[in-house]
């Protein structure tokens, strides 16, 4: 993959004197331009060998453009932070906004081949990993943004020639260090694995461009033409820049019969027995979640529902017995101009949880394939490649450690109606009960069929959906407890 890249190509200094500053000009318009229409984000990956002009050309593109339109992040080891999360969790939080430019010296592709160079992984825990890289790019180019990768290549004997250079030269010499030379000696593994990486991750919705380094003005002008290529080509576009699906939406079924008609809403439970038994799993739960164990899990519990049945209240059963200091409630609500301004997944990966973290999503992630196609926020494309996305998502925190629990609770709609009545007529519940509650309702059945098709299509042995029958408050408290106490009593062996 790398021949065309170590030829010698070269650009002489009144070549690039006169290309220069026409190139610039019209990428910084485009940048302008970018940020006027604001619908969706560059993101520019930096990688290659040391020696190739990574660096240079990152400090390149920011003297060129406007750098208060870029958000430039060199990834170094892991923090703390990020190793209590799933891997992919520090460039979800570093992704550019639209209308906006990141640059990522360096990312989740740094990751991969130095762990699979320095045989921290092997080949299929490789693959797995470039994979989730390409899922990643999907959706981001679904959700609308621009991916460009650049590999700076240099061949082995031009790097060693490239770090003598350097040391020579008393004002350069710093730039070369014994980690460099330590890559050096590795030349040939680091170049098989980068090929590989490349093969396996170059597609057309996030390309790699290899660019030889040798030569600063051939590197210049082809990274700035490439970007300006790029940029243009899609700010001329015309037409949707979503990517239609290519599955076919849900089918009711024939025989109108679904999964929620198939619940007994009227379970019973008396209050005497709610209280010893609700006094019995909050003892249990508290204990577990103070096992010294559960600091290598976490917790992500996800709440959904018809309105009014009971998801705040199912939540404080369960934050009562817990740590203030370990837990965190999320409602979700409509996306801020912030939020909107991100791929659609990227404020709930912000809240996922560290390792002995607790996180309560009060409605979720799954707004996209209920509210959002029900009421045409989302189109068939958007909300149908929402459940391939969070299939991915939830796979990731449960592969990184987290017990991830989803509860549907369950009421009819005659329980529904005298909530919302008793809500409008005691003062202090007022607030809970809106006229997008009431137009709801009118909507039950698209609702119910949109509820099922959900949980057919994200219900996995990573992630289960948990139906729960709530017109009797006491059952579906004490039932959502008696799940999660079971689900954490599997994980921790007790």
């Amino acid at each position: 993959m790398f021949e065309s890249a170590e030829i010698g190509h070269a650009i002489d200094k009144d070549r690039y004197d006169e290309l220069a500053p026409r190139l610039r000009e019209a990428l910084l318009d485009a940048q302008y331009e970018l940020k006027a229409r604001g619908d969706f984000p560059l993101l520019i990956l930096i990688h290659g060998f040391d020696g190739a002009g990574r660096g240079e050309t990152m400090n390149l593109i920011n003297e060129w453009l406007d750098p208060r339109l870029i958000r430039t992040v060199a990834f170094d080891a892991p923090d703390d932070a990020a190793r209590a999360r799933p891997w992919m969790w520090r460039y979800w939080n570093a992704l550019p906004a639209k209308g906006r430019i990141g640059m990522f010296f360096g990312s989740y592709y740094s990751d991969i081949l130095v762990d699979r160079v320095e045989r921290r992984i092997d080949r299929d825990a490789c693959d797995r990993r470039l994979f989730d890289s390409l899922r990643f790019e999907r959706m981001l180019a679904a959700d609308g943004a621009l991916v460009i990768k650049f590999w700076f290549h240099l061949s082995k004997d031009r790097q060693r020639k490239r770090f003598k250079e350097l040391g020579k030269d008393p004002l350069t010499a710093w730039r070369v260090c014994d980690a460099d030379w330590a890559n050096h000696e590795r030349y040939d593994r680091i170049r098989k694995t980068a090929e590989h990486m490349l093969r396996l991750t170059n597609t057309s919705f996030s390309p790699w461009v290899v660019v030889e380094g040798g030569d600063a003005n051939y590197r210049n002008l082809t990274v700035a033409q490439t970007l300006l290529n790029a940029l243009r080509d899609r700010l001329d576009a015309e037409g949707p820049l979503l990517p239609r699906v290519d599955v076919p939406p849900p089918t009711p079924p024939i025989d109108g019969r679904l999964l929620l008609d198939t619940l007994t809403l009227t379970q019973k439970l008396d209050k005497g027995a709610y209280q010893t038994r609700l006094a019995e799993l909050q003892g249990r739960l508290n204990l577990m979640t103070r096992d010294p164990k559960f600091a290598k899990l976490s917790l992500a519990l996800v709440f959904e529902g018809n309105d009014a049945a009971g998801k705040g209240g199912a939540i404080r059963r369960i934050t009562e017995a817990l740590d203030a200091r370990r837990y965190r409630v999320v409602p979700v609500a409509a996306p801020t101009d912030e939020e909107k301004a991100q791929p659609w997944l990227w404020r709930f990966w912000r809240h996922v949880p560290g390792r002995g973290g607790i996180t309560l999503f009060d409605r979720s992630w799954y707004g996209r394939v209920l509210v959002e196609r029900v009421e045409g926020f989302a189109d068939e494309a958007g909300w149908m490649r929402a459940y391939y996305e969070i299939n991915d998502f939830e796979h990731q925190l449960a592969e990184d450690g987290a017990i991830v629990l989803k509860f549907w609770l369950a009421i009819g709609q005659e329980e529904q109606l005298e909530r919302f009545k008793a809500r409008e007529d005691t003062g202090f519940k007022r607030f809970k009960i809106t006229d997008d509650d009431w137009r709801n309702r009118d909507r039950w059945g698209d609702y119910k069929l949109a509820v099922c098709d959900m949980i057919d299509r994200t219900g996995t042995d990573k992630a289960p959906w948990h139906l729960i029958e709530a017109n009797n408050k006491y059952h579906a408290r004490i039932k959502v407890l008696e799940i999660l106490c079971r689900a954490l009593a599997a994980r921790l062996g007790g």
